[in-house]
């Protein structure tokens, strides 16, 4: 596995590290956006993986789901997963009037070590 590939899956574990972190102590805005970030290198690196890279979030995801998730190499409800994961950063981020309950977070922290595993699976595959 490539040096930056490896880093990038780094990144995500202690992203998702924090969000647990950020959880137990009720900071839910900030947990959400972690498990979001673990996410969002997570997929980068199986990106990367293909020689693809984007500066974009959105072509980030875009990209994820055409390459990987359409083509069946990743479940399909991993499209809803990512696509929930950014709205509630968002909404952690950057909302004055909605915030993340607990349940939210917990299920968004859940969804992240998931797809975090998924990707860390494949990428051992192609060594």
């Amino acid at each position: 596995m490539r040096d930056e590939i490896k880093n990038m899956l780094e990144k995500a574990e202690r992203k998702l590290k924090s969000a647990k972190k950020l959880f137990e102590i009720g900071e839910y805005e900030d947990a959400v956006s972690r498990a979001y970030y673990a996410v969002f290198h997570a997929i980068s690196a199986v990106l990367l993986s293909k020689g693809l890279t984007f500066s974009k979030h959105a072509q980030v995801i875009g990209a994820f789901n055409k390459e990987f998730i359409k083509t069946g190499v990743f479940p399909k409800d991993f499209t809803k997963i990512l696509t929930r994961l950014y709205e509630d950063r968002q909404t952690g981020d950057y909302s004055y009037t909605e915030f993340p309950d607990e349940e939210t977070t917990a299920q968004d922290i859940e969804d992240a070590q998931r797809v975090l595993s998924a990707c860390k699976k494949y990428l051992l595959k192609l060594k």
